[in-house]
């Protein structure tokens, strides 16, 4: 007998030495997690994120050293209208004796009158490193509150980058509390209905959670690395309970229906660990390659959420190579313990008089168009999934910026008056602009006039009274002027204002000057280059991702046709996908239904991390069924016989999966901040779609029609067939009665 698959030689050991094997996986998780909180998190900061242009703007912006403090501003407006003057002036007095004595202030501006008069402005200027002024500004907050109570009258409220940094914070922090605890009991809720046990529910998600423990604490190392960024914890999660709980279930099914059979716990572990484990190792592995394509990318955003992805996946699938084949050997038959009666009888792993797995009644009605017509069912269900994808030829990508963080947050709707008394305190064009100093005052002349010829263009907002805002750094190497314009920047009008500053105006003033360098950065243009760059990377990603998983799968499986159609039936639900997504955010028809405001665009990294994510998971699903089906062939089945075979005998384990894949995810649609609504909704609408019309009517119905012409490879592969299970399942009868 040959060598075992490291799989199977895992489980056994860990089988035979379980007390031994979950003190390594408990020690494992507990270094993981308190070393990477000893090391502490190294954020990326906006510089980390800049690409293109304005990552050129704000390199030269930082080779001014300039001295930038935290600002934050003190707004008093009237609640009912008309703002009484006398009042909002005894009001922005008192409000700045109060913050002179607060530790952490190191100065108070002159207040500043809205040009209408509705409101007025108190610059405060915050002491310390700019960076962390969000995590110092509660103090201030605490005297303006005592300010808006001593003038009841007015409406006397906080506002600016720290205050709007700590409520988003606190929003996030929330946000992701209230996920870890949704996702804990809705997962725990599916695995009961699936497995009908507690104890057998409860294996998943312990395995799930630690392996999200543990790849936390790793990934924070990573972090001094590669920075992190805030959606990089909340994504760890969320692929960690799916690929963690889906491991875990895949096994324990496979191990119990060995079981059923009368097999040997060890005997039953083994076998599970050689076709389910496999199965694992080829998806986990898929997974991998699809995150690390990701980091052709080349920016922070995708390298961190690639990082954390890559390792909560190795973690989860070494977890179920390792410790859960030792948790099942030590409980045995006490993992069906304590059994929920009437959930019992129904999801107990029963087996026919040929030892196969007894076919749920559902899925031969289901299988039944797709194994007598194959060709007609081909093209209803690939047609409708093209009608589902067509949307997404009119995606528009774009960065959110402050006008589409929510608006529930007191910051966020102060913000929103700030923005209409005081339209320069919006959205902002920063013009860079690095010369030799002997050119400083001619790079102030152009900037002054290029201010001038601004204010006068209806795209750019009118001028202010003291002049145009111009910083020029103590070198004088260095100048930064300020351009602002009165629209949102979600607003076409602001990307066409900044098309103009590159495109005409700065050009204009600027380039006639020796040595001269300039850039034009800002929110606006951040969120243009950042799309620009996501639509330039995608196909390099999308290539390297196709390419090796056509690889990965052509010599898992020994066989081309099975890499070429998995390929394909995973780009049909990555696009039906995108299709969705725009279907639900680039319009408003859904606002209310899920509590967002749609700013007519995708977030601009969604798609490609989308993508790999879609195609890795997609792989948890493919891998297993196909790997049924092969198993149905290979011990004597006809090709429609093993179709039906491997969909009905994986269909359990395939819906619970999806089920508790789509539980997690929507619970993503329910937080706050627009970038996570748009990628629970779009994983939960594409393993939807996945575990259903793809595996379940696509699939069946491409391996009827292709025939045996599915197991076609070339020689080379041929001559070195793929490992056989242990134990091949008993040729069945069909298990859909085919004409």
């Amino acid at each position: 007998m040959g060598r075992r698959p490291v799989t199977v030689r895992l489980a056994r050991w860990s089988a035979e030495h379980p007390w031994r094997a979950i003190a390594l996986w408990a020690v494992f998780v507990a270094v993981c997690f308190v070393g990477g909180n000893a090391a502490g998190l190294n954020e990326a900061t906006g510089g980390d994120q800049a690409i293109g242009e304005a990552g050129r703007a704000s390199l030269i912006v930082d080779a001014g050293d300039f001295e930038n403090p935290a600002v934050d501003n003190v707004l008093i407006t009237s609640p009912s209208g008309t703002l009484d003057q006398a009042a909002a002036k005894a009001a922005a007095d008192d409000a700045a004796a109060r913050l002179r004595t607060v530790a952490g202030v190191a100065g108070v501006g002159e207040p500043i009158t809205a040009r209408d008069g509705s409101a007025l402005l108190l610059p405060i200027t915050m002491s310390g490193d700019p960076e962390t002024a969000s995590e110092r500004v509660q103090p201030l907050r605490d005297a303006t509150a005592g300010v808006q109570a001593a003038h009841p009258e007015l409406r006397v409220e906080q506002v600016g980058g720290p205050s709007i940094g700590q409520a988003l914070d606190d929003t996030l922090g929330k946000d992701f509390k209230r996920a870890e605890l949704l996702s804990l009991p809705v997962t725990l809720a599916i695995l009961i209905i699936a497995f009908g046990a507690l104890i057998a529910a409860s294996v998943p998600v312990l395995l799930a959670l630690s392996s999200v423990a543990a790849a936390m604490g790793l990934s924070t190392l990573a972090s001094h690395l590669v920075p992190a960024t805030d959606t990089t914890a909340p994504v760890i999660l969320l692929i960690g309970m799916a690929v963690g709980v889906d491991y875990s279930l895949f096994y324990i099914r496979r191990e119990r229906e060995e079981r059923a059979k009368g097999r040997s716990g060890l005997d039953a572990v083994e076998i599970a660990a050689e076709t389910s484990g496999h199965a694992v190792v080829v998806s986990g592995f898929a997974v991998i390659i699809s995150m690390a394509g990701l980091l052709l990318a080349g920016d922070v955003v995708f390298s961190s959420l690639a990082i954390g992805s890559i390792l909560v996946v190795a973690v989860a699938v070494t977890g179920s190579l390792t410790v859960l084949p030792a948790l099942l050997a030590r409980l045995g038959r006490w993992v069906d313990r304590p059994r929920v009666p009437l959930l019992w009888r129904l999801t107990a792993p029963r087996t026919d008089r040929h030892g196969a797995p007894r076919a749920p009644r559902l899925w031969p009605a289901v299988l039944r168009p797709a194994l007598r017509a194959p060709v007609a069912t081909l093209v209803i269900s690939v047609g409708l999934l093209l009608a589902l994808a067509a949307p997404a030829l009119g995606m528009k990508l774009k960065f959110p910026g402050m006008e589409d963080l929510p608006r529930t947050t007191p910051a966020m709707q102060a913000y929103d008056r700030l923005t209409a008394a005081f339209p320069s305190a919006g959205t902002n064009h920063v013009v860079a602009v690095r010369a030799p100093a002997d050119q400083a005052d001619r790079v102030r002349a152009a900037l002054t006039d290029l201010s001038a010829r601004a204010a006068g263009d209806p795209l750019f907002a009118p001028a202010e009274a003291d002049g145009p805002k111009i910083e020029v750094s103590a070198d004088r190497r260095v100048s930064v002027l300020d351009v602002p314009t009165p629209y949102a920047s979600r607003d076409d009008r602001s990307v066409r204002s900044l098309e103009k500053l590159r495109g005409d105006l700065v050009p204009a003033q600027l380039r006639g000057i020796p040595g001269v360098e300039y850039a034009v950065g800002g929110g606006v243009a951040d969120s243009e280059d950042y799309a620009q760059h996501v639509r330039d990377k995608l196909p390099l990603v999308m290539g390297f991702v196709l390419v090796l998983t056509f690889l990965v799968m052509t010599f898992t499986f020994r066989s081309v046709v099975i890499a070429a159609s998995s390929i394909a039936l995973n780009l049909l639900s990555a696009g039906a996908a995108y299709g969705l997504l725009v279907l639900i955010f680039q319009g408003e028809w859904a606002q209310g239904l899920l509590g967002f405001t749609s700013m007519g665009a995708i977030v601009s990294w969604l798609p490609l991390f989308l993508f790999v994510v879609l195609f890795g998971l997609s792989m948890d699903y493919h891998v297993f069924v196909v790997s049924r089906i092969r198993e149905g062939v290979r011990s004597g089945l006809a090709n429609r016989d093993a179709v039906s075979y491997g969909i009905t005998s994986s269909a359990g384990v395939v819906t619970s999966a999806a089920i508790v894949m789509v539980g997690v995810f929507s619970i993503f649609a329910t937080l706050s901040t627009i970038d996570m609504k748009q990628l629970g909704i779009g994983l939960a609408a594409a393993i939807l779609l996945d575990a259903t019309i793809i595996r379940g009517v696509v699939l069946p119905a491409l391996m009827t029609m292709l025939g045996d012409a599915n197991w076609w490879a070339p020689r080379f592969l041929r001559a070195r067939p793929a490992p056989a299970p242990t134990d091949p399942p008993t040729p069945a009868p069909a298990l859909v009665p085919v004409p």
